[in-house]
């Protein structure tokens, strides 16, 4: 099965060493005719020589290898523009630690044309963290409940599991955008839809990594509550930032 569309996933990855082949794998599996960005932060693990490897055996699969790890924010901002620059007409970003099951890219692929970014949501699902420790859970609940309440957002804004209708959205608009960290998922959305961007969710299941150790860290929840502060601040007081010129 083939789309009609041109599309890019994009997988930023450090230390991903168990997974990098695996996920590739599982996604050229579906023979879709997605091509695939990998996007690695200098792993210290040897993934950067695997996905070189990937590249050298697979057609329709690119590599781009920044000097340090610079935030998974940065990442996806640089992914974003890579695919605009290409011609890309639709593209998906997603972990890859398995968290992100590839078997949703067909979800994702199928909710496109009517909308401008398809989300995947962790809360139209009942139990779709059960496997995921209290702690864990804690902190995403309140992350969700906070960026409801603060930035009048009902969607899932702090997930990586997304796709972009990249023909529908301007993309001067990620310019707007500027958390080089984890923030990047809430306020980039949030500034997406600000901007009436159409919005659609899918239901998604996430269970823990496959894999390796999760790369957040507390410091980088308070970080975020930090940011998301100053979005809201920025939303009382400076919404002309939040709109193109």
């Amino acid at each position: 099965m083939e789309f009609d569309k041109k599309t890019l996933i994009f997988i930023p990855t450090y230390n991903e060493i168990e997974n990098v082949a695996r996920i590739h794998y599982e996604i050229r599996s579906f023979n879709l005719g997605t091509d695939i960005l990998f996007m690695d932060d200098n792993s210290v693990d040897g993934t950067g020589r695997v996905i070189d490897h990937l590249v050298k055996t697979n057609s329709g699969t690119f590599a781009v290898h920044r000097p340090q790890k610079l935030g998974i924010g940065s990442a996806h901002q640089a992914g974003i523009q890579w695919a605009y620059d290409r011609g890309y007409e639709l593209l998906i970003t997603m972990d890859c630690d398995f968290t992100h099951s590839p078997s949703y890219i067909f979800n994702f692929l199928g909710a496109a044309p009517d909308a401008d970014i398809v989300v995947g949501s962790r809360y139209l699902r009942r139990h779709s963290l059960s496997s995921w420790n209290l702690l864990r859970k804690t902190l995403t609940h309140l992350g969700h409940f906070l960026t409801v309440a603060m930035l009048d957002m009902r969607y899932d804004a702090s997930g990586a599991f997304r796709l972009y209708n990249l023909t529908r959205i301007d993309k001067r608009l990620f310019q707007l955008v500027r958390s080089p960290g984890y923030s990047f998922f809430f306020e980039s959305l949030f500034i997406l839809n600000y901007n009436k961007a159409m919005i659609a969710e899918i239901p998604i299941e996430l269970p823990s990594r496959t894999y390796g150790a999760s790369k957040m860290t507390m410091r980088d929840a308070y970080n975020s509550l930090r940011f998301l502060v100053s979005l809201y601040q920025r939303k009382t007081n400076d919404k002309a930032s939040l709109t193109l010129p």
